[in-house]
């Protein structure tokens, strides 16, 4: 059996439900809607060239390219001439996040992270299955995975980062334990140590970006600890020795940020 679905046997339900498919198609596949749809659609290029054509113009869909047509927009869709298009797309009604994306007509955004594009994928491939497998809160497992999908699109709108400089952050937040040095961050992301973003982009020491990061967390925790009950007071001695790292983390920040602003704190 094959992976993919066949967009010319593909049964859509109506409009105003979700529904999502995975295709791989030649240059022969197109859709045109000159009225639009309610619907809005999402999708993520696998592999290959796809094309968008809305009022705006043409934008073209490569591999790792997420995509977002806006409901009640003309468009025609379809592999680019000459090539083959493999992606993943879901239809789904009108959420409530859709409120905090910007106004485009289409918005496409290259998703360079590799852990990106793979929490992307895992998220649609999980839409495409529930829709299917329709259990009793498929409606609802598939809205929180487009809700998180559609986050993400409005937070990297609003945050256009360098690509590089999202990997550095996504490597740094999975080895706050280990030791931190300049050069072993920037061989993770394949660039050399002078060209490393964390310093320039970010105008902080790796070492005390995560300080940053520890210290937030020990604000939940003192938070949680706070509203008392036996579970956060276990939780509370389980962490004795995080809390005294974080304590050490936060006065040595301390010390370095009365430094920078002089003695008159």
């Amino acid at each position: 059996m094959s992976q993919y679905d066949r967009f010319e046997s593909y049964a859509s339900p109506a409009y105003g439900t979700i529904f999502a498919g995975h295709f791989n198609e030649t240059d022969r596949y197109t859709t045109s809607r000159p009225g639009g749809m309610e619907d809005w659609l999402m999708t993520y290029t696998l592999s290959g060239e796809g094309y968008f054509h809305t009022p705006s113009g043409i934008n073209q869909c490569y591999e790792g390219d997420l995509a977002l047509l806006r409901s009640g927009v003309p468009h025609e869709y379809g592999a680019a001439p000459g090539k083959q298009w493999n992606f993943i797309w879901a239809h789904f009604p009108g959420l409530n996040e859709t409120h905090y994306l910007p106004g485009e007509e289409l918005i496409v955004q290259h998703l360079g992270n590799e852990h990106l594009q793979n929490r992307v994928y895992r998220a649609l491939r999980n839409v495409l299955l529930d829709s299917r497998e329709q259990r009793p809160l498929w409606r609802e497992l598939c809205e929180n995975e487009i809700r998180g999908i559609l986050l993400l699109i409005a937070d990297r709108s609003r945050d256009k980062l360098d690509p590089r400089v999202e990997q550095t952050l996504h490597y740094l937040s999975r080895h706050m334990r280990e030791p931190i040095k300049i050069e072993t961050v920037a061989r993770a992301v394949g660039l050399s140590a002078p060209g490393c973003p964390i310093c320039s982009k970010l105008q902080q020491e790796p070492r005390l970006y995560i300080c940053s990061v520890k210290c937030g967390f020990a604000r939940l925790l003192h938070s949680f600890v706070m509203q008392g009950g036996q579970q956060a007071r276990r939780l509370m001695r389980l962490a004795f020795r995080t809390i005294i790292i974080l304590h050490h983390n936060f006065r040595d920040r301390w010390v370095q940020v009365r430094e920078s602003i002089g003695s008159n704190l």
